[in-house]
């Protein structure tokens, strides 16, 4: 599993232009299941995605497909974590 923290290194008004492709990105990555959840930062400085994906080559080359990425609006800093403990409701995360 795998936290990606995304923070803008372009002002909000160059962001927001490509919103809604990036919403459109995400998506296409919920129906697949590799994401969770995602939301954005609180000051409105990035956001999170929290992902599961077989490797973090496979998340690598998503992140590629991500408009923020390519058009160079965000960084994004991967840190893979293995869940040891979940609430009830998300016990299918864990890992063995």
């Amino acid at each position: 599993m795998f936290v990606i923290e995304l923070t803008y290194i372009q002002p909000l008004s160059i962001v927001d232009n490509f919103v809604s492709e990036h919403r459109a990105f995400l998506e296409r990555h919920y129906a697949t299941g590799q994401f969770l959840l995602s939301g954005r930062k609180e000051p409105r400085t990035g956001g999170f995605i929290l992902a599961n994906t077989a490797s973090r080559e496979v998340l690598e080359l998503i992140l590629q497909e991500d408009p923020f990425q390519h058009k160079g609006i965000a960084r994004y800093t991967v840190t893979e974590f293995l869940p040891s403990m979940a609430a009830a409701d998300l016990q299918g995360l864990l890992t063995n």
